[in-house]
């Protein structure tokens, strides 16, 4: 299930966001010696990636990975790999570990394997998982009515290669079943128009139609979203 944190202005949401996922970060790498967070791509999540690459954090100890990767090049301004390389593995944030998706120029079944087998052992369970949400219900690269979107419910392997019918790039995302065993779920948002789209997911319940919903309404996820105008 949900819970909604609605903040005035965005630079607030950015800052409590940034205060809460330092905090299990820490907590994390002091019980167990490491950490993994994965975040998502796109405009909304820069100001949070400045805010929390400030924070003093065992940054060693932690790797960052994204929830999904467009199957472009680093230099490409379509790839989430140059968000975060160039706003939050930034400062103090600048020596953390990152877990690339986008490897080789292939994604063919022998990556995906090879992927599947590092992600178990380096960054499974994540213990922050940052979502973001297109206007469409997508999630990571879950997109609704897609050819895999069975299969992004289905499999039990972390990661899969989804080629969207309504966006750009084939990709790579983590699976539903890797995402939900996440131990700290955030949903981070911004907009009217966003603010919009999550009132439709939380009124009917069809997954595959908004994959956000498996997030929203399953009992045994505890999702917190945080949302600014």
């Amino acid at each position: 299930m949900y819970q909604l944190n609605e903040f005035d202005k965005r630079e607030e949401l950015d800052s409590q966001l940034a205060d809460k996922v330092a905090d299990i970060l820490t907590k994390a790498v002091a019980t167990k010696g490491k950490a993994s967070i994965a975040v998502s791509g796109g405009s909304t999540p820069k100001g949070f990636f400045t805010a929390l690459s400030q924070k003093d954090l065992p940054w060693n100890d932690i790797t960052i990975t994204l929830a999904d990767e467009r199957w472009v090049n680093m230099e490409s301004d379509a790839s989430n790999t140059r968000l975060v390389h160039e706003n939050l593995l930034q400062n103090n944030a600048v020596n953390a570990k990152f877990f690339h998706l986008k490897q080789g120029d292939e994604l063919c079944e022998e990556t995906l394997a090879d992927l599947n087998l590092a992600a178990n052992s380096a960054l499974l369970p994540l213990d922050v998982l940052i979502l973001g949400m297109g206007e469409d219900g997508h999630t990571a690269s879950l997109f609704p009515c897609s050819d895999e979107i069975d299969e992004c419910f289905t499999t039990q392997s972390p990661l899969l290669k989804v080629s969207p019918k309504t966006a750009p790039h084939d990709r790579i995302s983590f699976s539903f079943a890797a995402l939900k065993n996440s131990k700290n779920v955030f949903l981070h948002i911004s907009s009217a128009n966003k603010k919009a789209v999550l009132n439709s997911a939380l009124a009917e319940t069809d997954i595959k139609k908004m994959p956000i919903r498996a997030f929203l309404q399953d009992p045994e996820i505890n999702t917190n979203v945080y949302w600014a105008e």
